[in-house]
């Protein structure tokens, strides 16, 4: 569903532009409202409400009585907010989320598949520049071959 890379700013009142391409799928899929939260290696994961229902039900059903569960559904839930886009494409990143991803102004916006995530422009470089060495070994490592 999301693909690619994009790099933007956030304006002076901590909104980062959507980029087209994505909206153009909010649109297809007629998603209006968006949840975004903590996401894993300090960047923002962005879901479309039907994505973010799924993993709700998802880590709702662990068991509130497993340490880990809790912990982890903690910090996920308690990070997550309710966006919409505006007329001219953009959501807000609210300060809490902003200081997590340790977002200053320049940011790296990527699609995997059913979520987008934001990063910081540095975080992102740096990330990348660290694993795409790596790229193979686990597409080796992650990817099956089919049987015949």
């Amino acid at each position: 569903m999301f693909y690619g890379q994009y790099e933007h700013a956030l304006d002076a009142k901590d909104r980062v532009i959507i980029p087209a391409k994505f909206r153009e799928i909010f649109k297809e899929h007629y998603a209006e409202k968006f949840y975004i939260t903590r996401g894993l290696d300090r960047c923002l994961f962005v879901f479309t409400e039907e994505v973010w229902k799924a993993q709700e039900r998802r880590f709702r059903d662990t068991p509130f009585t497993h340490e880990q569960s809790r912990k982890f559904n903690r910090l996920y839930f308690s990070g997550a907010c309710e966006v919409l886009c505006d007329k001219q494409g953009r959501i807000l990143v609210p300060s809490f989320l902003k200081q997590y991803a340790d977002i200053k102004e320049n940011v790296a916006i990527i699609g995997v598949s059913d979520r987008i995530e934001i990063w910081a422009k540095e975080k992102w470089d740096q990330f990348f520049k660290e694993n795409l060495d790596s790229f193979e070994s686990l597409a080796e490592k992650l990817i099956e071959p089919k049987q015949s």
